[in-house]
């Protein structure tokens, strides 16, 4: 399996807190949260991707977001530099703010600013070794098929297809269906995301096995470990709890957590956070 980027979740310090017990559910690779492919960045000052892949044993794949070719090649060129083999676009993300600027789903609406990211893509990674995340469009769920002919021109690592168009945000339920269908017309393999359930142990998934670490009976223990981790590399009580936080929200309606979560939301340091643990 692959661990689907979470924004703010699934982040380097959270796979390494969580390593053992990502490896023993069965995921091999992690999908980083996107990093922004701007011009004059240089992605290895970002915390997902400086001195090269973490410390989970899993294969880290840097996600990139942008409309920008050169400003990707050159991100892309840094990451291989660094020892990364394999890259990621975001074609998916479905925030507004996002999408509206014609970045991560918001791409799909310019097809050509979307050939000109693939040729980069492939250009510098290589035959393979480049991939691509996608929803099924921003507000029509046919938007992804009519792109598909276009996308099969690339040699492509994977299309990583998430069932629903951007402007479902996660509401809803994924059309699996729709999905299926461009599966069938892609020369790329597809990886299914969206509504699975990691214990099915296949494709991308996300938030079905993060929901899942609040119904071990060890994730209180391993929270306080993924705190310890955040302080070294936080300043302040502030940012860690908001990590923990978004965190803890995935697991708010599992039994042990109903009664924490309203205490914990409102904890303002880290001595509330203890104490919301205890109770």
């Amino acid at each position: 399996m692959i661990l689907a980027p979470l924004r703010g979740v699934t982040i380097r310090c959270f796979r390494e807190s969580y390593a053992e017990v990502l490896r023993d559910c069965g995921f091999a690779e992690a999908i980083t949260p996107f990093v922004s492919a701007m011009p004059g960045f240089d992605p290895m000052k970002d915390r997902e991707l400086a001195g090269g892949c973490d410390k989970s044993g899993l294969k880290i794949t840097p996600q990139f977001i942008g409309k920008d070719p050169q400003a990707l090649k050159y991100c892309l060129q840094r990451i291989k530099d660094a020892g990364y083999d394999t890259a990621d676009l975001n074609c998916g993300c479905p925030f507004p703010m996002v999408r509206n600027k014609g970045r991560g789903s918001g791409i799909l609406k310019t097809p050509d600013v979307l050939r000109r990211m693939l040729e980069a893509g492939c250009e510098v990674m290589g035959e393979g070794k480049f991939s691509v995340k996608a929803r099924l469009g921003v507000g029509d769920s046919n938007e992804l098929s009519r792109l598909i002919p276009l996308i099969n021109e690339f040699p492509l690592r994977f299309l990583t297809v998430h069932g629903r168009i951007a402007k479902q945000m996660y509401d809803g339920i994924s059309d699996m269906e729709t999905v299926k269908k461009i599966a069938a017309g892609s020369r790329n393999r597809v990886v299914f995301n969206g509504d699975l359930d990691w214990r099915d142990g296949k494709d991308m998934v996300g938030r079905s096995f993060i929901r899942y670490l609040g119904e071990r009976d060890d994730s209180s223990a391993r929270l306080l470990d993924y705190v310890d981790a955040s302080r070294k590399e936080l300043c302040g009580d502030r940012p860690v709890l908001g990590r923990v936080k978004e965190l803890v929200a995935y697991w708010k309606d599992a039994p042990h957590w109903r009664k924490i979560w309203p205490i914990l939301k409102i904890a303002r340091n880290l001595d509330e956070l203890a104490l919301a643990l205890r109770s």
